[in-house]
């Protein structure tokens, strides 16, 4: 029961973009000030990009089951929240004329090297949960933990473009199942036109010139004949095949 409500609290994920959000949450409460930011933009910026990105990867999870178009549109949107999150840390670094860290430094080996602890929750999920991103957040402690904003938007940068590469990989997968398997609504489209042909059948529709399958009483949406019926093969939109209806 827990896991089928809660599945996405398994994805690495998930957990870290929880860690990039509080993390960023963190970073703008301690580095942004009235100075800096004057207006409060940067922070409500930075801080509503980083929850876009645990909150999309939830939703499109939920959406399993029901819509995996929808699923990867909303993990998509994940990824696009995180490549502007990853601009602001990456403009916080130049703008302070800091440049980031080179993929063969000391600090950006060691952040990439730090690996996540696979979730060993059981029947408290939110409760063990939450343990899990704090104790997976606390492993990046020596680059977010101090003083030094630099160090922090480095370790970022460096996570965000980590999970921009994950998520890329999980629509990947999203994209194989949803070629193999379809989802619930795409299913419910391919029944309901099964069912029309079927239909079509018994009421002696006639056949495509195209490709001969039986076809379906349609009404045109656009165009000069918006309003009119017309005959739309069954098979459509694989065979175009189209008969007027006199």
């Amino acid at each position: 029961m827990e896991i089928s409500r809660f599945g996405y609290y398994w994805l690495d994920t998930w957990v870290l973009a929880n860690v990039i959000q509080l993390a960023t949450q963190d970073f703008c409460i301690r580095f942004l000030n009235h100075t800096n930011d004057p207006c409060g933009r940067q922070f409500d910026q930075m801080t509503q990009a980083a929850r876009s990105v645990p909150a999309n990867i939830a939703e499109g999870s939920s959406r399993h089951s029901t819509s995996r178009e929808t699923e990867m549109r909303l993990t998509d949107v994940a990824r696009a929240s995180l490549a502007e999150l990853a601009n602001d840390y990456l403009n916080w670094l130049l703008v302070h004329e800091n440049i980031p860290w080179s993929v063969n430094a000391p600090d950006y080996l060691a952040v990439q090297n730090v690996r996540l602890d696979s979730p060993t929750y059981k029947d408290d999920v939110i409760h063990q949960s939450s343990i899990h991103i704090l104790s997976q957040k606390h492993k990046f402690d020596p680059w977010l933990s101090g003083g030094d904003p630099l160090l922090a938007a480095n370790c970022l940068l460096v996570l965000c473009n980590r999970l921009i590469l994950m998520l890329g990989r999980q629509m990947e997968s999203q994209l194989e199942s949803f070629k193999a398997e379809g989802g619930f609504t795409e299913g419910l489209t391919a029944e309901r036109l099964a069912f029309r042909a079927q239909q079509s059948v018994q009421n002696d529709a006639p056949l495509c010139p195209l490709c001969g399958k039986p076809m379906i009483r349609r009404m045109a949406k656009k165009g000069v004949n918006a309003g009119k019926e017309f005959w739309s093969c069954s098979g459509y939109p694989q065979c175009n095949g189209i008969r007027n209806i006199y």
